[in-house]
């Protein structure tokens, strides 16, 4: 029986939450008068999920909704917001709660709320269950010419990287990074044949929301606009391997391959291509450039204790 704690100030308030979410439902449903209190009984017994107040004395719902996330990260939160709290309801979002409900809509929006929390949360453990089963992940992906695949794409081979175990949180980080930086330079410097100074300025845009200019151009010019970023992971307990190859020209990767000069490798490369020789355990080319494979072995415990 999934188990609900609700939190608020006002015991009329508790009582009303916890009647609306007992009716026809299957639900043990906990109080606490404080965000204080919620962690003090949370420490001793994880709820399914939580609903709270925002106003609240000693620990508000914001401070609780960010306390939650930090110690209790499969727990979710659903806000109960009052009139005049919208502003505050948008940053309780953005600090991790999971979705709210106006305290003027209880009745029609409660339930039904908290039951669609606890059906995605429990979608997400069975995943995690069974992800945690994981003994090899090989998949492969075709990418058209969009900065905004990169970040899920580095998400979920993140999130693999972490399954398997191959390193801590620190090289969990490096991984993405590097990816990241192989996937920009398929994009901009290989697809759409950018300079690192347009490519730089590609990407100011894209955080500010303007126009990407020539890089916005060339994605519906020919040869341009049918190139594809190909990618392949290959991931065991052992290892990572991940090959990214864009349909661009390519580069002279002779005076790279055997370089282990940072200031050489900026020169020519650019950031990226140090952040990734550095974070990796190997990183090659394909003779004409436009195709690199990067490897990262599992870390041992001392070195990861070394890293820490």
């Amino acid at each position: 029986m999934p188990n609900v704690l609700v939190v608020d100030d006002s015991a009329v308030d508790r009582r009303l939450a916890a009647g609306l979410l007992n009716k026809g439902t299957m639900l043990s449903i906990e109080t606490a008068e404080n965000g204080a209190a919620a962690l003090a009984r949370m420490k001793m017994s994880e709820p399914d999920v939580v609903v709270t107040d925002l106003q609240m004395p000693e620990l508000d719902g914001l401070a609780l909704i960010k306390a939650v996330r930090i110690r209790h990260p499969r727990v979710p939160v659903v806000m109960m917001t009052a009139h005049g709290s919208e502003d505050l309801a948008v940053e309780a979002l953005e600090s991790g709660a999971a979705s709210y409900v106006p305290k003027t809509q209880l009745a029609e929006k409660l339930l039904d709320t908290v039951e669609q929390v606890l059906a995605v949360s429990r979608a997400e453990h069975n995943y995690d269950r069974l992800a945690d089963c994981l003994t090899r992940c090989d998949f492969a992906l075709h990418l058209e010419n969009d900065s905004s695949l990169i970040d899920p794409l580095v998400d979920v081979v993140q999130k693999m990287v972490e399954k398997m175990k191959l390193c801590d949180a620190t090289g969990r980080v490096r991984i993405g990074i590097a990816l990241e930086e192989a996937l920009l330079n398929a994009l901009y410097r290989g697809n759409l044949e950018l300079g690192f100074e347009q490519m730089q300025e590609d990407r100011a845009n894209l955080l500010q929301g303007l126009s990407m200019g020539l890089a916005e151009q060339r994605r519906d010019q020919l040869p341009y606009s049918q190139r594809k970023i190909y990618v392949k992971v290959q991931m065991t307990p052992d290892e990572a391997r991940i090959v990214v190859r864009d349909e661009g020209p390519g580069f002279d990767v002779a005076p790279i391959a055997d370089s282990d000069d940072p200031t050489a490798l900026a020169r020519r490369g650019g950031r990226g291509m140090v952040l990734m020789r550095t974070f990796m355990d190997e990183v090659s080319y394909n003779d004409c450039g436009n195709e690199v494979t990067m490897v990262k072995r599992k870390e041992s415990h001392e070195t990861s204790s070394t890293a820490a």
